[in-house]
């Protein structure tokens, strides 16, 4: 009971010095975004994390004194929200869609794969602090299940040895390129950069082409659409009055 009373009441470690200065200047412009400040507080979130790889109690502060709330409200903000990690990450999130189709697809023979292959469990990293694993939500990409996401790159069509294969050579250093991204992989801490709205530096990071099973998708979508109705117009906007009365 000590030690848990010690956690809740222990204050955040600060920022060294030269780091504060550097994210002041970088919130400062990404409060400029928004007419309102507190609106700014994902993309500050995402700052905080490309830090230490996570949400610390440190980032919470910090966010909350830029934006002028309380830890709470940060953290409530921050616990919500389940690509803000509470613990320390790898180099490398790895996100095995374990929902309805990519389960039924082999999204549960993958995850239970990896746990084995790493010798980790759901939220844990490896002993290098190259890989954490998680089994996730689904990330619209049904049409390409089984889905594995690292660091919110898609890895489409997987397999239990693809997937092995996947975080061997992540582990191994090797440059990894997703399924529909023109550019190799960064870390995480990287990537959090990146949604936190700076720009992605990589070559040909935005370069990439949909994929047949979308096409097809679409294709099929447009032969069955409904055509489009006629609008009608009522008596009253035909007399130009309104149906509460005359205009």
């Amino acid at each position: 009971m000590t030690e848990i009373l010690l956690k809740l009441t222990a204050r955040p470690i600060p920022y060294p010095p030269e780091v504060r200065d550097k994210l002041r200047v970088e919130a400062k412009e990404i409060i400029e975004r928004y007419p309102q400040a507190r609106s700014a507080l994902l993309p500050l979130l995402h700052l905080v994390q490309g830090v230490e790889g996570y949400v610390s109690g440190t980032g919470i502060e910090f966010c909350a004194e830029q934006l002028g709330l309380t830890d709470a409200e940060v953290t409530a903000v921050a616990t919500f929200y389940s690509m803000y990690r509470r613990t320390p990450t790898g180099d490398y999130h790895v996100g095995v869609c374990t929902n309805t189709l990519c389960a039924v697809m082999g999204g549960d023979r993958i995850f239970a794969e990896l746990k084995q292959h790493l010798g980790i469990g759901h939220g844990e990293t490896t002993a290098d602090g190259a890989v954490t694993l998680e089994h996730v939500e689904c990330n619209a990409a049904c049409d390409y299940a089984p889905v594995v996401m690292v660091n919110w790159e898609f890895f489409d069509n997987q397999t239990p040895e693809s997937a092995r294969a996947l975080v061997d050579s992540l582990r191994n250093g090797e440059q990894v390129t997703g399924t529909r991204s023109g550019a190799p992989l960064c870390t995480f801490r990287d990537t959090s950069r990146i949604l936190a709205g700076f720009p992605d530096e990589r070559t040909d990071a935005n370069e990439g082409d949909p994929g047949e099973a979308t096409l097809a998708g679409l294709r099929c979508a447009r032969a069955t659409s409904v055509p489009e109705q006629p609008v009608h117009t009522s008596p009253f906007e035909e007399r130009g009055e309104s149906e509460g009365g005359n205009r």
